[in-house]
């Protein structure tokens, strides 16, 4: 009976088995709900809903805890690489130093897309936003790789395709900025590593030399770690429903940048930028923009506070904002916009009226004073977001591709609109 949940709906009683994740964490399965009761869930926004198993990340929002397989991303943010994240993320556990070794030559390996994709940049005008240029990119990869579409993919093959794909979406994202800019394209470097050879494709030219700075490339090493993966979010939850289809992976993949341009998502760092340059504009007064946003002011929006998930402190915002601070010290920028968000940021966590709706600061907040810092325009910022994201939309793709007894997507909707009616002839009708 501990194992049971009981529903009672008029006179009759229903029992559902309870299942239990590693971390205690408790669900009803409810997968025959219907069938039993002729009754379903109503859950807009599936708040509520746990829509699979899932060994890949763990997230506890009251305690602030983030967990990439079990280690706390506060240890792999300090200690580990990006591409070292990617293979633990995919595979599960970190890798031995050979292992480490060849994973990352594979990035090198396969940085270059066909040579035939250029021309599809000289077809988006220069003002297009980056992130529906990557989308498009992405889905097209799959008619130049068409191996890499397979239904049925060998395990030993599935560290070949996650690594062709983050490494191409690297070089994707450097293209369009450069298409951006109206600059030649810079083809991927063997002696560079990951983040050095993003960086050289962005800002270097065939006539400048771009002297890449360690503060940066580690700036972008930990966002990119603390944007890996975030469990069962809009974006992720987008690749899981594509695939479930048995959509390809580019094609999944691209749902997913899709669904991470929104401004609610991945592209709240970029209205963060716009929101802390408005402040900006306006004089720079914080409190006055704190006072607008308490008075519910409907032209003020505050971006970078709260979390549909945290209910504490965002972990990973802690380590961002230490981040930030450090990096603008070492290129000795001094750059308002932090200052402003540094007073914000204290400001809100002294007034009652965010501390009892507990809107802290998330990972959105300092990530594009960073990118701010280092170059990388403002509508580029969901971009990278969705470069680090690869990581996890790969892992959990292939994750909900090996699950046992595996469905398409196919949630229920409670229909409101109008019950059954005839048919009026136009000439006929009112």
């Amino acid at each position: 009976m501990k194992n049971t949940a009981k529903l009672i709906i008029g006179d009759k009683e229903y029992k559902f088995p309870i299942v239990e994740g590693t971390e205690h964490e408790k669900g009803i399965d409810i997968r025959n709900l219907r069938l039993q009761t002729g009754h379903t869930t109503y859950d807009p926004g599936l708040a509520n809903t746990g829509a699979c198993e899932s060994s890949i990340t763990f997230i506890d929002g009251e305690k602030g805890i983030l967990r990439y397989r079990g280690i706390p991303i506060e240890q792999l943010a300090t200690h580990s690489t990006f591409v070292e994240t990617a293979y633990l993320l995919l595979y599960g556990n970190l890798p031995k130093k050979n292992q480490l070794k060849d994973f990352s030559s594979k990035f090198t390996l396969h940085a270059m897309i066909h040579e035939d994709m250029k021309n599809f940049f000289d077809g988006y005008p220069a003002w297009g936003h980056p992130m529906g240029i990557l989308s498009s990119m992405v889905c097209s990869l799959s008619a130049y790789y068409p191996e890499l579409e397979k239904i049925e993919i060998p395990k030993k093959d599935i560290g070949t395709i996650a690594v062709e794909l983050i490494s191409k979406v690297r070089t994707i994202a450097a293209f369009s900025y450069k298409k951006k800019m109206g600059e030649p394209f810079v083809y991927p470097r063997a002696d560079l590593k990951f983040i050095p050879n993003f960086l050289n494709m962005m800002f270097s030219s065939t006539n400048r030399d771009y002297k890449i700075e360690p503060e940066v490339v580690h700036a972008l090493q930990t966002l990119f770690i603390l944007h890996a993966d975030h469990e069962q979010n809009c974006g992720t939850s987008t690749v899981r429903i594509v695939g479930s289809s048995w959509a390809n992976l580019f094609a999944s993949i691209s749902a997913g940048i899709c669904a991470l341009w929104g401004p609610l998502h991945g592209g709240a760092n970029q209205r963060v930028t716009e929101m802390l340059e408005k402040i900006q504009r306006n004089g720079g007064n914080v409190d006055k923009f704190i006072q607008k946003i308490k008075n519910r002011d409907s032209n003020t929006k505050l971006m970078g506070f709260g979390h549909r998930v945290y209910k504490n402190h965002d972990p990973r915002a802690k380590v961002i904002k230490a981040r930030a601070t450090a990096l603008l010290e070492k290129l000795g920028v001094d750059d308002p916009l932090l200052k402003i968000a540094i007073k914000l940021e204290e400001a809100a966590l002294k007034e009652d009226f965010f501390i009892e709706r507990k809107l802290y600061p998330n990972v959105d907040f300092y990530s594009g004073i960073i990118y701010r810092a280092i170059g990388i325009p403002t509508d580029m910022a969901p971009v990278m977001f969705a470069m680090a994201r690869m990581a996890g939309w790969v892992s959990q793709w292939v994750e909900m591709r090996e699950t046992p007894g595996m469905r398409i997507s196919r949630p229920r909707q409670i229909y409101t609109g109008e019950t059954e009616r005839d048919y009026i002839p136009v000439e006929k009708r009112k």
